[in-house]
């Protein structure tokens, strides 16, 4: 499965949303407001919960300076990551969008397709407004 967020434009250079993204840390501000917690476990690791759901650690797997930043599950059943892909515009602007590629089986993608779909949203929203 793989879903796309909308592009968001930002008025940063690639590198500052490079080291924005690149800061696990960062990503608590970003979260839905449905958020229950928000936990860093090490420098490029953290877990998050959202309302309802289960527990989800992720781990920053790759970063490629001013391009990418690939966070991955870390642990659990479920093997996927999101990638923030940052293409320059100009000196001054940059623009993001966020891309979550899992493996699952039919019945799964079905369940969880609506609410990946509006977390990753949600988080290319938010760095419009806290970044």
């Amino acid at each position: 499965m793989n879903l796309e967020s909308p592009k968001v434009t930002l008025d940063k250079s690639a590198e500052d949303t490079f080291s924005f993204l690149s800061d696990i840390k960062n990503f608590e501000s970003l979260m839905p407001e449905n958020i229950s917690k928000f936990e860093v476990l090490e420098e490029d690791t953290f877990l998050f919960a959202l309302k309802g759901m289960p527990e989800i650690t992720l781990k920053k797997k790759q970063a490629n300076p001013n391009n990418k930043v690939v966070l991955g599950a870390a642990g659990g059943k479920l093997d996927f990551s999101l990638t923030g892909t940052i293409t320059e515009i100009d000196a001054n602007k940059s623009e993001v969008q966020l891309i979550f590629n899992g493996e699952f089986n039919a019945m799964m993608a079905m369940m969880i397709k609506g609410p990946i779909s509006k977390f990753i949203e949600t988080l290319a929203t938010n760095m419009k407004t806290v970044f």
